[in-house]
């Protein structure tokens, strides 16, 4: 009977840890997709040592202490009972070998830092705050392990006319008063280019012309698209000419 306790280090084959990154891009880009280059400094397997730590023509041992697991349990009677606890191997610093000659390019521990340049493709309708996981491109296992995964959370610059909202866009349209007050044919920028929109007689300030699938698309299926939302708001001239002023007036009379 008695206390267990401690966290034993164990030796053999440990998957490298996962990297993170930032990566900023356009609100076009987010919406058609694209493909970036991102510079990451990871810990890649030795290439001399092939991750063993020990020089070419050489082999570890095992360690004799822990007999290759990594760890020693220790007994100690007290007055509460037998106590056992677990530790790292302080001979071998846990890793269950002892390298008497050490890889002079990465000094035994198996793995060197490198900086490498990584392509990335960003699917189009990627949102802001999304993540990308890349197996594989995170840091070297030790002992033989897999590498962790790179995660790379995307955020999308502001657009000076558009917002998201889901897959839907929105944006502020501004026309005329005599636009709005007669009608009019106007063109409304989407991100798929200018669209023709018909606004009747009579519209009035804050009315919601929606445009069907110009919108973003659905990262799950590139065949939905989302909606175009324009919201109208009337442009006040900040200044008028005499012609404009006179009909104005002539305009405020007969009302």
């Amino acid at each position: 009977g008695g206390f267990g306790g401690g966290q034993t280090q164990r030796s053999g084959p440990r998957r490298g840890e996962n990297l993170r990154v930032r990566l900023n891009i356009t609100f076009e880009e987010a919406a058609f997709g694209c493909e970036k280059e991102i510079n990451v400094g990871r810990v890649e397997q030795c290439p001399d040592c092939k991750g063993t730590g020990c020089a070419p023509g050489t082999t570890p041992e095992v360690c004799p202490d822990c007999k290759g697991t990594g760890s020693v349990r220790t007994t100690q009677r007290t007055p509460f009972g037998v106590v056992q606890t677990s530790g790292a191997c302080k001979k071998c610093g846990g890793r269950g070998k002892i390298i008497h000659q050490p890889c002079p390019r990465c000094g035994g521990r198996g793995a060197v830092r490198k900086n490498q340049t990584i392509k990335v493709k960003i699917p189009a309708g990627i949102d802001d705050g999304q993540a990308l996981n890349l197996r594989g491109k995170g840091n070297a296992g030790l002992d033989g392990g897999p590498a962790g995964d790179l995660l790379i959370t995307v955020f999308v610059k502001p657009h000076p006319l558009f917002e998201r909202d889901g897959n839907s866009v929105l944006m502020e349209m501004p026309v005329s008063f005599a636009q709005a007050a007669l009608g009019a044919e106007i063109e409304v920028p989407t991100i798929d280019g200018r669209v023709k929109l018909t606004i009747p007689e009579g519209t009035q300030p804050g009315s919601v012309f929606r445009l069907r699938g110009k919108g973003m698309v659905s990262m799950k299926d590139a065949n939905v698209h989302g909606d175009h939302y324009a919201t109208i708001e009337i442009a006040v001239p900040r200044s008028l000419n005499r012609t404009a002023r006179q009909k104005l007036m002539e305009y405020k009379e007969a009302c």
